[in-house]
C-alpha cells in the first residue's frame, strides 16, 4: 500500500473542505453523516479554517487524519474527537471516561476494500492513546452494513449502547468501541 497517512495541517483547510463535501455526496451519506452536502457547502471559508485549526497537527481536542494516495490526491479521512469524563458528547450523551470518538470516516470508492480504513483507524487510535484515551468509540447507523463490516474488521465491537440521532426515531445508531490495549510494562 503506497499511501501516506498523517494528520491534517492547518493550511490544508481547502483540501479538507473538498474531501468533506465529496464524502457528503456518497450514496450512504444520509445515514453515515450528521450533515447534508447543502448545509456544509453553504458554510463560509472561516468555518472550514476554524475546523482545520481545531483538528490539525498539534491540536489536543481533536485530530483529523488524512490518507494521501500515490499521486498526492486525498482519498480518505477520519477525525478523532476527545471526550472528557463528566461532559456530554456532541449528541448530548454523557461521557463517563476519557475517550476518543471517531467521526467523519470516509474512503473514496476506488480505494475501499484494500485496508485503508484500518490504516486510518490505526493512526487515529495511536493519536487517541497518546492523549490518554481509555477507549475509542464510534456510532454507526444500523443499516450501514458496509461501515459495520469495516469497523468490525478494524477491531471495534458493539457495546450494546444504541441511540437515535436525527428526525426518524425508529432508526438506531449502534455504538462500537475498542478498549485501550493493556500496557506491557
Amino acid at each position: 500500500m503506497n499511501y501516506q497517512v498523517r494528520s491534517l495541517r492547518v493550511d490544508e483547510w481547502p483540501r479538507a473542505k473538498a474531501l468533506r463535501l465529496e464524502a457528503l455526496q456518497d450514496p450512504v451519506a444520509s445515514i453515515a453523516f450528521m450533515e447534508t452536502y447543502e448545509s456544509a457547502a453553504a458554510q463560509p471559508d472561516s468555518f472550514w479554517r476554524e475546523r482545520a485549526e481545531g483538528s490539525a497537527e498539534g491540536a489536543s481536542g481533536a485530530q483529523q487524519i488524512i490518507a494521501e494516495g500515490p499521486d498526492g490526491e486525498w482519498v480518505g479521512t477520519v477525525t478523532v474527537l476527545m471526550e472528557k469524563p463528566g461532559t456530554t458528547d456532541w449528541a448530548g450523551m454523557p461521557v463517563e471516561r476519557l475517550q476518543g470518538h471517531l467521526v467523519g470516516v470516509y474512503v473514496q470508492p476506488g480505494h475501499r476494500g484494500i485496508g485503508l480504513t484500518e490504516v486510518l483507524f490505526d493512526a487515529g487510535l495511536e493519536w487517541a492513546w497518546a492523549q490518554g484515551a481509555e477507549r475509542v468509540r464510534l456510532l454507526v447507523h444500523e443499516d450501514n452494513a458496509r461501515a459495520l463490516r469495516a469497523y468490525r474488521k478494524a477491531g471495534f465491537t458493539e457495546t450494546g449502547m444504541t441511540t437515535t440521532l436525527g428526525p426518524d426515531r425508529d432508526e438506531r445508531e449502534l455504538e462500537l468501541a475498542v478498549e485501550r490495549p493493556e500496557s506491557d510494562g
